[in-house]
């Protein structure tokens, strides 16, 4: 099975309750939760009233303070997953840490290219994934967070340029020994992962986990594919115990953030 084909399959099977954050209100934003029922129960979270107005059927929880709200009926079982949606994402992500009492969060973003093929990619944040422990971090918690939709994660390492650039720059040289060593570390846990150096387009053929030398090229890339090469940007999980999709105010399409929290609720004990 593809990647989002399992995602998906995994999604219908939990059919979780899932909370949308809802501040810009749009028709495209609507119909994409209402599209979302097939992999979910959609709960909206915002002003009742603006919501109501668009016609929509789907369950509304009114709230004047929806970044508070939808963290709040996170933290305490009333929801299986939130999506934030049309939130503010300072707001939103500063009130899930809070609330939480974490100090960092990690991210990582599901990725589709113009022709169609789905990977991960991390870090997606400027401030994210910018040492070795970082990287290591984000891989593990990654990998974990994939076996929640029955994938076993196959890493792609990139670094700043081809293995026999060495020498030829002091920062190329650093992300190759990085790449190198968090090569190493990553396979000595258990976790399938390989290093590119450069060769991102060779990555993407093999690996469903690719990891940026740093937090700004994998900003970058990630715009780079979806605002300027026609892929998607499909949500980005926050990699902890709590299902948390963050997503993008740009694209306004949520259907499928929805259904990576849907898939991610885990098992009940």
């Amino acid at each position: 099975m593809s990647l989002l084909s399992e995602i998906e399959r995994k999604a219908r099977k939990n059919h979780a309750r899932i909370g949308l954050g809802i501040g810009k209100i749009s028709e495209k934003l609507i119909k994409s939760a209402e599209a979302a029922r097939e992999y979910a129960e959609v709960v909206l979270v915002g002003d009742e009233k603006e919501i109501k107005a668009t016609g929509t059927e789907l369950e509304i929880i009114n709230s004047k303070e929806p970044s508070k709200k939808l963290v709040e009926l996170l933290v305490t079982g009333q929801i299986d997953g939130a999506v934030r949606g049309t939130l503010s994402a300072t707001k939103t992500l500063s009130e899930l840490k809070s609330s939480l009492n974490i100090k960092k969060l990690y991210r990582v973003a599901l990725l589709e290219t113009a022709d169609g093929r789905p990977f991960f990619l991390a870090p997606v944040g400027i401030d994210e994934g910018n040492s070795i422990e970082d990287k290591i971090e984000l891989i593990r918690r990654g990998a974990e967070h994939f076996r929640r939709f029955g994938i076993e994660a196959k890493v792609g390492i990139l670094s700043g340029g081809r293995l026999e650039d060495k020498g030829r720059d002091e920062q190329v040289d650093r992300t190759l020994a990085e790449a190198e060593l968090v090569t190493k570390r990553v396979c000595e846990m258990g976790i399938s992962a390989k290093n590119y150096s450069i060769l991102i387009e060779d990555a993407i053929g093999e690996a469903n986990f690719i990891i940026a030398p740093d937090g700004i090229s994998g900003n970058l890339i990630f715009r780079t594919l979806v605002f300027l090469g026609g892929g998607y940007g499909h949500g980005a999980p926050v990699l902890m115990d709590k299902v948390f999709v963050d997503t993008s105010r740009v694209g306004g399409h949520y259907t499928r953030a929805i259904m990576l929290a849907s898939a991610l609720k885990k098992p009940e004990i």
